[in-house]
């Protein structure tokens, strides 16, 4: 701020010192009169602390406050877009896990599923062997019975298609 007075003040001198200027025209010199000199200096010392005072401090003063601000309001866009970035990453890391705990799950499922399928078909198979074994047994046991029956009555018969066959009884 005290940079910003300082130019004034050297304008003000360099205007003081330096030598009257000349126009390219006619050889005319821009020196001001004294008085109007002297009015505007004392004006120009009386307006810069009032404008400082009244315009120039406030205005600063706004000025870096918004800043401030400003960097305040980046400060906690940071901070959030941090803590949102660990959000994002504790998020995912949740969801990686819980991917794998349910993958793990479901494989465990399927494998019981197997197990239990694999354990039905062994008791159908066995069940169906089984009957199976039943099923031959009467199978065989009524072949036996059937043949027995046969042989005893295959004599009759084999008497009876002869007699027929020769036209006369053989007894």
């Amino acid at each position: 701020m005290i940079r910003h007075l300082r130019a004034p003040a050297v304008l003000g001198a360099v205007a003081l010192v330096a030598g009257p200027a000349r126009a390219s025209e006619g050889g005319l010199t821009l020196v001001p009169e004294p008085q109007r000199l002297i009015f505007l200096l004392v004006l120009f010392l009386v307006l810069v602390p009032l404008l400082n005072a009244l315009l120039f401090k406030p205005l600063l003063a706004v000025l870096e406050e918004r800043a401030r601000r400003i960097e305040g309001a980046r400060a906690r866009a940071a901070e959030l877009s941090s803590r949102a970035a660990a959000l994002v990453a504790q998020h995912d890391a949740a969801v990686h896990s819980v991917r794998q705990a349910a993958q793990h799950e479901r494989a465990q499922f399927v494998e019981q599923a197997r197990r239990s399928h694999q354990g039905a078909i062994g008791a159908a198979r066995g069940e169906a062997e089984r009957r199976l074994l039943a099923t031959r047994a009467e199978i065989d046991a009524a072949l036996d019975a059937a043949r027995t029956q046969l042989r005893g009555a295959a004599a009759p018969l084999a008497r009876e298609a002869a007699e027929r066959l020769l036209g006369r009884s053989l007894s």
